[in-house]
């Protein structure tokens, strides 16, 4: 692994009076003005920009004024489920009459709006189908639909293929001609948007002057969630989503299912962070579909009973450890495959496969092994009918899902279907295309990335002084955000003689350290250590890279450092 420094433009923007080392940090993510650091809603891009966004209004407005039915059909992660929520709360909200949701089973029909699908929406006599957080390939799907009578609402986030669906409307910023400035929002924010959009033409149509106008803002706790799970870039925009939505948890106005969640996992609301969002709160909701059916996450989101609340989030930290053994147990195999291959011999682009493998956890088994080997990885279950579905997670510098396109190009009728963004992606193939596909994988990769690619990196933002170890830096940092994707949690790095250190939670490292000139004792933990290594009483110094936290014990708050990597020095 190695630390290297991250850049700094050849001159440091004016961001008001913030201290030095925050306009520092800020500049290294990319922030150009103070302007940017703006997280009020006020300052979110307008909805007019969104290509599209006219007719799905269109669409919205017929069908509250006839009181349609409409059903909505989400995925299966935690961005399909909030945007889903979403998009049930806020049409009842805005005045729909009839509005349900749809989740396909991911070991049944896989994802998205496919025909299959569609006949099952058919059995709930609907009127008007929303797809959310899917959709931009469903071509047989939306034909299907329309076919059937049906009018189609398209609200996505993904990458398009060469075909767009003749939907009656389609939203997505990523759609060929659509100049809406951020194509980072998740599906939930597309959704999210284009209620925005509805309660805008509503005003205009007089809809609330003999009555209260609907706050669609009391969604933003949802947004923030499926935007971090998602892992979507948190570019200025998404980070005003992501900043309102917290604010929202902080000060006890989250969704019951977000408050339980959050008590099963004992975590503190008042103190939530966008990590928390992400590391705590998405891996519960995402367990119901990886293992079962994420109907159970989002009645958990939707119901207002905060008892029935309670019971749904236990149930989901029941699958999530579920989910957690299963996980370590393909991760056992995995690494069995490969032990005896030499790092030379290893492909720079990863396939792996057993048919005993679990199809909802192959995405995680992926990230793990990428986070290993520092290339990319995709990972193979069994899917019946003689096809493989697999689940690819990339490194920087590698578009995923541009690769798979490549690899389609050049072997025809390899793949059957694939998709994604350029950090993860999906396919599926025949079963016995397998090794041909993981050669072509690997010669794609080859093609982009050098060896030297494959070896890992931290960017640091530097070293921090001695007199910066202290609590009003810490929770400075820990609010500065929200921290995520692209706009990254600021990470330092030091040298430190290692005055204790034991283990804790059995893979976890507890350590006490000094500062390099020895005038400081600080806290950290390092999760996750490889027990062939740690803990080691000969280890006297060590080379950190770390972040600046805040622990809290008994109501006392100390300074501690999350370890992200430690090195014997």
């Amino acid at each position: 692994m190695r630390i290297e420094p991250r850049q700094l433009p050849a001159t440091l923007p004016f961001l008001g009076d913030l201290p030095p080392l925050l306009t520092r940090l800020y500049a290294a993510r990319g922030v150009q003005s103070e302007a940017e650091l703006d997280k009020s809603l006020a300052r979110l891009i307008p909805f007019q920009q969104l290509k599209g966004i006219d007719a799905a209004v269109d669409l919205l407005v017929t069908a509250l004024e006839q009181r349609q039915r409409i059903l909505i059909v989400g995925d299966f992660d935690a961005d399909g489920a909030t945007a889903s929520t979403v998009g049930m709360l806020g049409l009842r909200l805005l005045g729909a009459a009839h509005v349900d949701y749809l989740v396909p089973n991911r070991f049944e029909y896989g994802y998205g709006l496919t025909p299959e699908i569609v006949e099952v929406a058919l059995t709930r006599e609907p009127q008007l189908l929303i797809t959310v957080d899917n959709g931009i390939s469903s071509v047989e799907g939306v034909a299907a639909a329309k076919r059937a009578g049906l009018k189609v609402l398209i609200t996505d986030h993904h990458l398009p293929g060469d075909e767009l669906p003749q939907a009656d409307a389609l939203v997505n910023p990523n759609q060929p001609g659509c100049e809406f400035p951020s194509k980072a929002l998740a599906g939930v924010g597309v959704i999210f948007y284009v209620l925005m959009a509805l309660r805008a033409r509503l005003r205009s149509l007089g809809w609330y002057e003999n009555k209260p106008q609907p706050n669609i803002g009391e969604l933003l706790d949802l947004v923030a969630l499926g935007s971090v799970a998602d892992v979507v870039p948190l570019d200025a925009n998404n980070r005003i989503l992501v900043h309102q939505g917290l604010e929202r948890i902080r000060a006890g106005r989250a969704r019951p299912g977000i408050k339980a969640i959050l008590e099963v996992a004992k975590r503190d609301a008042a103190r939530i962070t966008s990590t928390d969002l992400g590391f705590i709160v998405g891996p519960r909701l995402n367990a119901a579909g990886r293992l079962d059916d994420m109907s159970l996450g989002i009645e958990c989101l939707l119901t207002a009973d905060a008892n029935l609340a309670r019971e749904m989030a236990a149930q989901l930290d029941g699958m999530n450890q579920d989910r957690k053994s299963i996980e370590q147990g393909m991760q056992r195999e995995a690494l069995a495959q490969l032990k005896d291959l030499p790092v030379e011999s290893m492909p720079f682009g990863l396939c792996l496969f057993d048919p005993e493998w679990h199809q909802g956890v192959i995405g995680i088994l992926a990230s793990r092994m990428k986070e290993r080997y520092f290339r990319p990885t995709i990972a193979f279950a069994d899917a019946g009918d003689g096809l493989l579905k697999g689940s690819g997670r990339s490194v920087q510098g590698f578009h995923i899902r541009d690769a798979l396109s490549v690899v389609a190009a050049q072997h025809p009728n390899l793949i059957a279907k694939y998709g994604g963004h350029a950090m993860a992606a999906g396919l599926t193939l025949p079963q016995e295309n397998f090794p041909l596909f993981a050669e072509a994988f690997d010669a794609e990769v080859r093609r982009q990335l050098r060896e030297e690619d494959l070896t890992g990196r931290m960017l640091s933002d530097g070293t921090l002084a001695v007199e910066e170890f202290h609590l009003e830096l810490a929770r400075a940092l820990r609010h500065a955000g929200p921290w995520g994707q692209h706009f990254p949690e600021p990470l330092f790095h030091g040298v430190f003689q290692l005055v204790e250190q034991r283990v804790v939670g059995e893979r976890h490292l507890k350590v006490v350290l000094k500062s390099e000139c020895g005038s400081v004792k600080l806290d950290g933990i390092a999760f996750g250590i490889d027990r062939d290594i740690w803990p080691n009483p000969t280890i006297q110094w060590v080379e950190l890279a770390y972040k600046l936290d805040v622990n809290e014990f008994r109501g006392n708050e100390t300074v501690q450092l999350m370890i992200a990597h430690i090195e014997p020095r």
